[in-house]
Parts: structure tokens; sequence; C-alpha cells
């Protein structure tokens, strides 16, 4: 994955609370092959009428919005079903950060396993993001090394699980992660198969048969 430090971009507002999985993408496309791209399912039914037609107003119709890497939301963003599908969608569309007061646990933790930085902010300051970024996609700076997001004159800290940060910082999924390990799992390795040597499976003895 690529590492996330300190993103330079421009950001979207959705002032919007309770964004579950079925909204970011609808079950409907989720037969879809991850190749046609997810992107374009994203908020589907949000951003379209009945008819399909899109929303002119709807933020990710707005100029510049295609070029936009962080989404600002409001509390319990990604609840709902543990579709991985739904970070996809996001990821897709090129978003590498999403900020809210909360998250749902699992999206959570898919967005980090595919590169989402899923940043905590305390409720009024999303809503100051969200004011500051209004109605049509503003620059934003989000650093992941001193845990800051600025817009404009606002400038709040954000919160993230210190492992996940790791995993976000150097690009590592739980593969590198377990590989910080690799010399304690070794040794650790040996010396349990000198202990317990009974343990470890033996070949079974092979036996011949002489023919006289």
């Amino acid at each position: 994955m690529q590492p996330f430090t300190v993103l330079e971009s421009l950001g979207c507002a959705l002032p919007a609370a309770n964004v579950d999985t079925d909204q970011l993408i609808p079950a409907r496309f989720m037969k879809e092959p991850r190749s046609v791209g997810y992107g374009q399912f994203l908020l589907y039914d949000v951003r379209h009428d009945e008819q399909g037609a899109p929303d002119p107003e709807f933020i990710l119709h707005r100029a510049g919005a295609n070029d936009a890497e962080v989404l600002v939301s409001r509390r319990n963003f990604g609840a709902g079903s543990s579709r991985e599908a739904a970070v996809y969608a996001l990821v897709d569309y090129g978003f590498r950060c999403v900020i809210a007061p909360s998250f749902g646990d699992i999206f959570a933790s898919n967005s980090v396993n595919n590169g989402l930085l899923p940043a905590v902010v305390e409720e009024d300051d999303a809503e100051r993001l969200l004011t500051a970024l209004g109605d049509h996609p503003a620059e934003i700076n989000v650093d992941l090394v001193e845990q800051r997001i600025r817009v404009a004159e606002v400038d709040v800290p954000f919160t993230v699980s210190p492992v996940w940060r790791t995993k976000l910082l150097n690009g590592w999924d739980d593969i590198d992660m377990t590989r910080q390990h690799e010399e304690t799992i070794t040794r650790f390795a040996k010396d349990y198969a000198r202990k317990f040597s009974w343990a470890s499976p033996q070949p079974p003895e092979t036996n011949i048969i002489s023919k006289g």
C-alpha cells in the first residue's frame, strides 16, 4: 500500500450522520467484479434520482470533486453490514481519508487494510470542518504524523489507533506488521522445538521386509 504521511488535497463535505455501507454502495452493484471500478457506484442512490439522473447539486458532482481525496462527514460513518465493497467504492473513487466523529468498527478496520485513513474528530470539530469546506470541494491538509487536519483557518486534532497509524504511515498490511517481529518469532520457534521436541511430528519409520 502507499504510505500515508501528509496529504494535501481537496476535501468534500458530506453533512450526514449514519451513512451506512448500503448507502456507500448499494447491494445490487456488488455482483459486479472489482475490475469495473467501484468508484462509479459510490453513494449512487444518494446522488442520483429514481431514474438514475445525477443530482447536479450533490457534492460529488461539483467541479473538482473527481480530484478530492478527503471526505468529511458526521457520526457513525460506515455503519451497517460488514461489506468491504463500501471501502472499495471510496478507494476506487480516489478517497484516501474519511473524517468523522465515529465509524462502524468493521468499516474502520477494512479501511485501514485498504490504505484508507478513518480519522476520528470531536463532533464540534467535524462541524467546523464541514462549515469550512462548504458546498464545494476545498483545499484540506491531513497530517498523520502530527495527527492534525487543517482547512483554511480551522485546525483540529484527530485520533486513530496507534497500530493503524503505524500501518498507514509505512504502507504496511498485516503481514508486514508481523514481519517486524520476525527475529523474535524465529527465536521462539527454535526454543519451543528444542524444549518440546516430542510435540513435533516425526516421519514414519520405514519397515524393510527382506525376502529369503
